[in-house]
């Protein structure tokens, strides 16, 4: 349709100024009469909502007057209310929202124009309300873009605090910020990060996570990537599925813990976990941290040595015989009837002491690693010893 006077415009935006208070009323009380999630919303944002149709109707009298200045005028319209409104409103909602105010003053043509220009400015009044609709598109777009940098900064904090043992009531209120549901295991996963752009990587992660429904913190620090797993059904299959996040080579895991003070513990196991784990060529991937015991005892891990002297070597010293077994099996290398002619035993007796030996240690000699596991073990306890002797000399 033809473009009125100008004359004609103004006058109609003037009317359109001077009832946009009532427009606004009207605008609410049909919300409130057909929306129910409107009237449930708390007093402050929906009086912010009253404040962007108010503001909605006034630009539209501005946009008549310079419809060229459109996008302009309609961002301002939302600039009324802060940007934190998109997290109680959803966009949805705000369509709905639009959808009543334009309504309400197609409805009211009759007493904003003249006759000659009532269809004119019907049609001014979806042009603007498709405008309208853009810019709460691009509102929320901008929100979400905002949330989604301050998630990741926050992340990376509760990470980073996690990976130093620095877990307090805050990180925990934090943690659920970012959606972490207090799930019933949790595990740590690191191993080294693939090249490329660490935020894509960690939006992949967390995308992955959630498709396998897990719960996921995530962080790259240097070159390693740190994954925090929490769920409350099946761990080994959330494992599997996220190894392909990973660069190539060693993939580790800590213990299946409780929570993430709990995992805040074993952090420091798994990066000693994956530090030694070149020395096993052939280990799993993903591997235990608990299965390196070995390489991170003799990397110098303290907490690897305390493990392998208490739980292995000890039980093995209480009993003279099992660790005399131990020593002639490893010595025959690993032949029961070798071990018999050593010990001037029976084949039988040293079959008996080797499921002893796997009972009180954990670890089987007829198995080519955990052989390995319990020599470095003994090795070790009998330094410690050797220490404690010298010192009391």
């Amino acid at each position: 349709m033809q473009q009125p006077a100008a004359a004609t415009v103004a006058a109609t935006a003037r009317r359109v100024e001077r009832a946009s208070g009532e427009l606004a009323t009207r605008a609410l009380r049909r919300m409130e009469e057909t929306l129910p999630w409107f009237s449930s919303l708390p007093p402050q944002p929906r009086s912010l909502v009253g404040l962007i149709v108010q503001a909605g109707i006034q630009g539209f009298a501005d946009w008549l007057r310079a419809p060229g200045a459109g996008t302009r005028i309609t961002a301002d319209v939302f600039a009324v209310a802060p940007s934190d409104l998109a997290s109680v409103v959803t966009l949805e909602q705000t369509v709905e929202l639009v959808r009543i105010a334009v309504e309400i003053t197609e409805d009211s043509v009759g007493e904003l124009a003249a006759p000659s220009v009532q269809t004119w400015l019907r049609e001014a009044t979806l042009r603007y309300s498709r405008e309208i609709a853009f810019a709460a598109a691009l509102v929320y777009a901008r929100a979400a873009e905002q949330r989604g940098s301050w998630d990741a900064r926050l992340e990376s904090l509760v990470v980073d605090a996690i990976v130093r043992g620095d877990v307090s009531d805050s990180l925990l209120s934090r943690a659920a910020a970012l959606g972490w549901t207090q799930p019933a295991q949790v595990i740590v996963m690191a191993g080294a990060a693939p090249d490329g752009d660490p935020d894509r990587l960690l939006t992949h992660v967390r995308r992955l996570g959630s498709d396998l429904g897990a719960d996921i913190l995530a962080g790259v620090q240097t070159a390693r990537l740190v994954v925090i797993v929490g769920v409350t059904g099946r761990l080994g299959r959330i494992t599997k599925a996220l190894l392909p996040v990973f660069a190539p080579g060693p993939v580790v895991t800590g213990p299946a813990v409780g929570g993430l003070v709990d995992a805040a513990g074993s952090v420091q196991d798994v990066f000693a976990a994956l530090r030694a784990a070149p020395a096993w060529p052939a280990s799993p991937r993903p591997v235990a941290s608990e299965e390196l015991l070995a390489e991170r005892a003799i990397a110098g891990d303290g907490r690897a040595i305390r493990s392998l002297v208490a739980d292995v070597y000890q039980p093995l010293a209480a009993d003279p015989s099992l660790l005399a077994t131990a020593d002639a099996f490893i010595t025959a290398g690993g032949v029961i009837e070798a071990t018999a002619r050593r010990l001037f035993v029976h084949a039988n007796t040293v079959r008996y002491r080797l499921r002893r030996i796997a009972e009180v240690s954990g670890h089987d000699l007829t198995a080519g690693r955990d052989r390995y596991v319990i020599q470095v073990a003994v090795t070790l306890g009998r330094l410690e010893q050797g220490a404690d002797r010298s010192e009391r000399l």
